[in-house]
């Protein structure tokens, strides 16, 4: 991999991640004005959650026509410059988080309050704008896990971030506002809700992760598992369509997999991929979120977490009033039926 480094016209930073030499980057034309982000996290007075206000994103692009694409290379609208790349990471436009960002008042209301100071960074997985992840070659696959490790650590080593976390959003069911195959890496400036409550999880039960992953590879939800990772269907998924993916030994993110467990996640990660467009016959819309530990605490293990918001070939699991009210979730697929059928579709 042979990493090239450059900034657009507004000052963000730009990373090319490419498979041979001889990158020298295009100045980017634009002349665009400074980002100027407003972000800040509110504390939620009954749950403690950071609750991330950034007015600014209101207006950012929405699912523009193809040649407006801005993650196309070279074109008026582009965000890469250069007329062609292999994997590329930059400075999100409209930020849920910036170390740019102004100071605020400590407080409003009683409610405590503060920048959001962090970063959030695009990655674009290829210069197709027509591919998936699923349809790219292993050797891209294997440029994109090191593109990840590169970044989890560039993105932790600055002032304030207490965890990154790297993901992909597929579909318009999803949401995605840019069809251009990408994910997104976010830096924050606290501990997410999710994360906070696997760690107390796995400082009341030490070795929690060994033994889930020993009782998943002994019971019957296993998709795919090789010498150094498992895919399976957790047994209480909470969507109809989810795997997780987790290496065997205990790692806290991407930084610390040796080549051999990176080269064989490139291969299990694209197959899981692949199976989850099978199921129904169509590319299924779905989020791919990495779990990573935060700074300073290493009790959490490296892990994805893919899921799906569809429930059947023609049906759509919206979150209604108790998954949205109360977080109190309602699975209407067996685990064991999909797994069944995930270990089918390969």
């Amino acid at each position: 991999m042979n990493r090239t480094r450059a900034r657009l016209s507004d000052g963000r930073e730009i990373v090319y991640y490419d498979e041979g030499p001889g990158r020298v980057p295009v100045p980017d034309p634009r002349g665009l004005r400074p980002v100027e982000p407003l972000c800040e996290t509110r504390r939620d007075p009954l749950t403690g959650d950071h609750v991330t206000i950034t007015a600014h994103r209101n207006t950012r692009t929405f699912l523009p026509p193809a040649d407006q694409c801005p993650l196309c290379p070279g074109g008026p609208a582009s965000e890469i410059p250069d007329p062609s790349y292999d994997v590329v990471a930059f400075e999100n436009r409209f930020p849920s988080f910036d170390v740019r960002t102004p100071p605020v008042p400590p407080e409003i209301d009683g409610v405590p309050r503060a920048r959001g100071a962090g970063r959030c960074e695009v990655v674009c997985f290829t210069d197709d704008h027509s591919a998936s992840m699923a349809q790219l070659p292993l050797s891209r696959v294997r440029t994109i896990v090191d593109a990840w490790a590169d970044r989890t650590a560039e993105l932790s080593a600055i002032p304030g971030i207490r965890q990154v976390y790297v993901f992909e959003n597929r579909g318009v069911e999803i949401g995605v506002t840019l069809h251009h195959p990408h994910g997104q890496i976010y830096a924050y400036p606290f501990v997410t809700p999710r994360t906070e409550r696997m760690l107390a999880a796995a400082a009341a039960h030490p070795g929690l992760f060994e033994d889930v992953l020993k009782a998943e590879r002994e019971g019957g939800r296993v998709v795919l598992a090789g010498e150094h990772w498992t895919a399976y269907v957790p047994a209480a998924a909470r969507w109809p369509v989810e795997a997780h993916l987790m290496p065997h030994r205990h790692v806290p993110d991407f930084t610390a997999l040796d080549a051999a467990e990176r080269d064989e996640l490139a291969v299990l990660y694209r197959d899981l991929l692949r199976r989850f467009d099978a199921l129904y016959g169509a590319p299924l819309p779905y989020v791919a979120g990495w779990h990573q530990a935060p700074a300073g605490n290493d009790s959490l293990r490296l892990h994805l977490e893919l899921f799906s918001i569809r429930r059947a070939p023609d049906k759509i699991k919206y979150l209604a009033g108790s998954e949205s009210g109360m977080a109190a979730w309602i699975n209407d697929v067996s685990p064991e039926d999909a797994a069944a059928r995930l270990r089918a579709a390969g």
